[in-house]
C-alpha cells in the first residue's frame, strides 16, 4: 500500500485510518537472511498532520521465526508494537522544527511505501539475543559445551579476569624490570 505525501496531507481535514494485513517474509527474508518463517503482518495505523507535519501511529502484529542465539534451534519471537514517525519531503532540508525524539523519514519520491516503514521497524525490534523459554531458563551447567570450548556467563568471565589479573609470585621480581629504564628516560 502506497500514499503520496500530497495525499497525507488531506488528513489535516479528516484523518487517514488503515488497517491492512501485509506478506512480507519473502521481502523480510532478503533483508535478514537467518529468518526463518513469519506469520501475516497486521497493521493497523492512522495518518494526521499537525502543525510540524505529517505523522503516522501504527500498531504492529506478527511472529517471527528466528534461530536461536545459543543453539540455533527455531525460536517463535512474537511481536506486538507501536511507533509513530514524520514524514517529509525528500526535497525539504530544514528539519528544526522536530524535537530531537521525534522520528522524521524524509520520503524518496515523496511516496510512502506501507511495506517498507513496516518492514524497517519489524527489524529494529529484533533483539540481539534470540532464546527459547527452555534456554532462558537453563542453569549454567546446562550450556552448550564441547571439547575445548564451552558458553561461559557474564560472572564466570569476570571471575576468569580477576584471577589473570594475579601475578604469578615466579614473575613478581619482573614486574619492576623496567621501572629503573623508565625513571631514568624521563629524568633526560
Amino acid at each position: 500500500m502506497k500514499w503520496s505525501l500530497n495525499e497525507l496531507r488531506q488528513a489535516k481535514d479528516e484523518p487517514i485510518e488503515f488497517a491492512e494485513t501485509l506478506d512480507l517474509q519473502s521481502s523480510l527474508k532478503e533483508r535478514r537472511p537467518d529468518l526463518i518463517s513469519m506469520t501475516p503482518v497486521e497493521v493497523k495505523g492512522i495518518f494526521t498532520v499537525d502543525q510540524r507535519g505529517v505523522i503516522g501511529s501504527f500498531n504492529v502484529k506478527t511472529t517471527l521465526t528466528l534461530p536461536s542465539t545459543r543453539t540455533f534451534n527455531p525460536v517463535e519471537l512474537p511481536l506486538n508494537f507501536d511507533f509513530s514517525e514524520y514524514y517529509v519531503s525528500e526535497h525539504q532540508s530544514n528539519l528544526s522544527r522536530f524535537d530531537d525524539l521525534d522520528v522524521v523519514i524524509a520520503l524518496e519520491n515523496d511516496v510512502l511505501s506501507l511495506n517498507k516503514v513496516v518492514e524497517d521497524n519489524i527489524l529494529l525490534q529484533i533483539p540481539m539475543k534470540i532464546l527459547s523459554d527452555s534456554e532462558k531458563k537453563a542453569a549454567v551447567n546446562e550450556m552448550p559445551q564441547g571439547k575445548n570450548w564451552g558458553v561461559l556467563t557474564e560472572k564466570q568471565v569476570e571471575e576468569h579476569q580477576a584471577q589473570s589479573d594475579e601475578i604469578d609470585p615466579r614473575l613478581a621480581k619482573l614486574k619492576d624490570y623496567f621501572k629503573s629504564d623508565d625513571e631514568s628516560n624521563s629524568d633526560e
